[in-house]
């Protein structure tokens, strides 16, 4: 099949990309894994999966679909978040462009044609000018490599690629390994109904309240009235979200109980506002950021009645917001429950699974289910998993051996025409708004390519070299650096074998739409054009 454009990837990125190209009047195609839409939201559907955005701006600024959609929580759950997703596509008439269950494994640049070919597992192959991959940070699941695997005869599931189907732990010995986000969000839900759950941690999080909630009808109204407001504050907060600085600093606060007063705030706020509606040098100032620390520990304390297994859950030696900082609804409080109990893995790994079970430090523990929560090859996991091969044969994993190395996480060197929606090295930040501001700058590229006539377009060396020291050169002002004792996916160090190299932009979300523009706005300076006439659109 002949097209204008493949779009690899049908969640949140790909059907903005796809109704973009709508409107530019090329033919596009969506090619896409799973058999619905949504992306992770549709691969994640563990019990409690739900965003740690606030649903009012987790969406698309379109008006239309503002006022016609009503969201029902504060923080969306999976199934809410899928709805939305289908209800767009929908609306805009774009779900007739993506071909379900075809997962791609190729993609070729012809440099004769300048044409990419795309082929997908059952060998369909789909030629096309321009290549998009939206793919998300977070869709490739970390594969769990323990020995003696195969040999356990229970029930086996992980959070990444639940079944449809409810999985039942009624009266059922449960294990969940892993206390990352997907973890925190299922081990609450597990815990009532298995006759007990045993929860295996390596590292304890920094974990904050979600503070979740239905919305009422006046609440709705509000938003659908304010959402110019709302984007422009999204758009102008460093982590895209509709919120203020906080207008202070440590050094602003030089009296212990009237910090811990604003903590508190922020805590009962839930989720991110503890951490940008508290302090604005959390991720700056290691006095900041060890006072935030030391509240969340005395939280856990307060909360857990067991001061051992408090003492567990306590994070140490590493920076709050070194690693993302997830949300959760009565994790801490889970574990008062008679059912559930916490082994520390930090010192005795996993030795091996059993028949039965798993054995660690000597022990074994016996299960009827092994839930595991491990994670995700995170930001370049998807795009490794395609042989994706460029100008000359160039191979993107070779080159990327050390590293992804882009261009404002959109291209990458040798590679023409192939744009990453959100790629390796792009704003780390409230992902629809991300979405958007990139969707909206390549839509500007293509027309500024199709009025000069140019066939193709890629990053130079050099502005991929600038970007990438750039990129590292910010994370490495922040304290978020210390993460990588503590497994950050930020760095690609949950991954065995996975270079280290900084993965996202940290410098802000209007930071980053600051870049893009500066780019666009010097006729996409750092880009090199095909000067070939371009081939007519169709």
């Amino acid at each position: 099949m002949d097209t204008d454009a493949v779009v690899v990837g049908a969640g949140f990125a790909g059907i903005r990309m796809l109704i973009e190209l709508q409107k530019l009047g090329l033919s596009a195609v969506a090619l896409e894994a799973g058999s619905d839409l949504g992306g992770t939201w549709y691969w994640n559907r563990y019990p409690g999966a739900r965003t740690d955005s606030e649903s009012w701006s987790y969406c698309f600024p379109f008006p239309e679909i503002e006022q016609a959609w009503n969201w029902v929580e504060r923080y969306p759950g999976q199934e809410e978040v899928q709805r939305y997703i289908g209800f767009v596509a929908d609306r805009f008439d774009v779900r007739r462009n993506v071909r379900f269950g075809q997962r791609v494994t190729s993609a070729r640049y012809d440099d004769t044609d300048a044409q990419w070919a795309i082929t997908t597992e059952d060998g369909s192959c789909f030629t096309c000018t321009y290549f998009f991959t939206a793919l998300g940070h977070l869709s490739v699941p970390q594969e769990p490599a323990f020995p003696g695997r195969d040999s356990f005869q229970g029930e086996v599931y992980q959070t990444s690629q639940w079944p449809k189907e409810k999985v039942d732990f009624t009266g059922k010995r449960v294990a969940v390994i892993g206390t990352g986000a997907s973890g925190i969000q299922a081990i609450p839900h597990i815990a009532q109904a298995a006759r007990h759950l045993t929860v295996f941690q390596r590292t304890p999080n920094y974990v904050m309240p979600a503070q979740n909630h239905d919305l009422d009808d006046d609440f709705r109204r509000t938003i659908k009235d304010s959402y110019p407001e709302v984007w422009s504050m999204a758009r102008n907060h460093v982590f895209g979200f509709p919120m203020g600085p906080a207008g202070r600093t440590y050094d602003d606060v030089a009296d212990g109980a009237e910090r811990d007063r604003i903590f508190e705030e922020g805590w009962q706020a839930g989720g991110f506002h503890f951490v940008f509606e508290t302090f604005d040098d959390l991720i700056l100032d290691q006095r900041s950021n060890d006072a935030a620390a030391e509240f969340i520990r005395k939280k856990i304390r307060e909360t857990v009645h067991d001061p051992a297994t408090a003492e567990l859950l306590s994070p140490r030696g590493y920076p709050y917001v070194s690693k993302r900082p997830p949300s959760g609804t009565n994790y801490y409080e889970t574990f008062n429950r008679d059912n559930v109990s916490l082994v520390d893995i930090s010192q005795n790994a996993i030795e091996t699974l059993t028949e039965n079970g798993l054995r660690t430090g000597g022990r074994d523990y016996e299960f009827d289910v092994i839930v595991f929560a491990t994670g995700f090859d995170a930001v370049t996991g998807a795009i490794s998993k395609i042989d994706i091969r460029g100008e000359h044969g160039v191979e993107l994993k070779e080159q990327w051996s050390g590293g992804p190395e882009t261009f404002l996480g959109i291209g990458s060197a040798g590679f023409p025409n192939m744009f990453m929606i959100c790629g390796p090295q792009s704003a780390y930040a409230n992902i629809p708004v991300i979405i958007e501001k990139v969707v909206e700058w390549l839509s500007r590229a293509i027309e500024h390519m199709r009025e000069h006539g140019y066939r193709s377009m890629q990053p130079t060396p050099q502005a991929v070299e600038g970007w990438t020291k750039l990129v590292s050169d910010i994370f490495g002002m922040t304290l978020l650096p210390a993460g990588e004792s503590a497994h950050s996916w930020y760095l690609g160090a949950n991954t065995p074998g996975k270079p280290r190299r900084v993965l996202f932009y940290f410098g802000g979300a209007a930071g980053y739409f600051q870049e893009l523009d500066k780019v666009a706005d010097a006729d996409f300076e750092g880009f090199e054009f095909s000067q070939t006439p371009a081939v007519a659109v169709r």
